[in-house]
C-alpha cells in the first residue's frame, strides 16, 4: 500500500504523515528529509544551485520513495514535475490543504526558499492548486484540527478506500 501526501508548504505533511503512518504501521518517507540528509539544507541548495537543481535532487529522491509500500509526504513543489504527475496516477493521494491564516503562523524560521513572506505563500499556492486538486484522491483541511484527529480521520478513509 502507498499513501502520498501533497500540498502546499505548512499544510503539515511531515507530522501528520509520520502519525498517519504509525497508525497504518506502514512506514514513513519524508522526501524533504531525504534531500537534506543527502545534499544538506534546502535553502542552502537553492542559493548555490538554484531551483532546477534542486528541482533534479528532489524528483530522483521522489521517483524511489514512490516505488516503495508505505506513506510518502512530498515537498510542495514536488508535483510541478510531470514525471512525478504521472507516477501520482497509481498510489492513493491525499491533499493536505491550510488556510493563509493557518498558515502564517508556520511558514516562519528562513528555511523555505519559495515563501519568504505569507504573500508569497498565498502566490505559489494559487499558481500549484490546480494541480493538486487534479491529482489528489481525498482532501483534508489542516488549518486548525488537531494533528491526531486528521491522522486517524485519514488513516479510517484510507482503510475504507484501498
Amino acid at each position: 500500500m502507498s499513501i502520498v501526501l501533497i500540498g502546499p508548504p505548512a499544510a503539515g505533511k511531515s507530522r501528520i504523515g509520520k502519525r498517519l503512518a504509525a497508525r497504518l504501521g506502514l512506514p514513513f518517507v519524508d522526501t524533504d528529509k531525504r534531500i537534506v540528509a543527502a545534499h544538506g539544507p534546502i535553502h542552502e541548495i537553492f542559493l548555490a544551485h538554484g531551483e532546477p537543481h534542486f528541482r533534479a535532487l528532489e524528483r530522483a529522491v521522489v521517483s524511489k520513495a514512490l516505488g516503495s509500500t508505505g506513506v510518502v509526504s512530498l515537498g510542495g513543489g514536488a508535483v510541478l514535475d510531470r514525471d512525478t504527475q504521472h507516477d501520482l496516477a497509481a498510489p492513493t493521494v491525499i491533499l493536505l490543504t491550510v488556510t493563509a491564516d493557518a498558515a502564517a503562523s508556520r511558514i516562519g524560521g528562513g528555511k523555505r526558499p519559495l515563501v519568504t513572506d505569507l504573500d508569497a505563500w498565498r502566490r505559489l499556492v494559487e499558481t500549484r492548486d490546480p494541480i493538486y486538486r487534479r491529482l489528489a484522491d481525498h482532501t483534508v483541511d489542516t488549518s486548525d484540527r488537531p494533528l491526531d484527529d486528521i491522522a486517524r480521520e485519514l488513516a479510517d478513509w484510507v482503510k475504507e478506500n484501498s
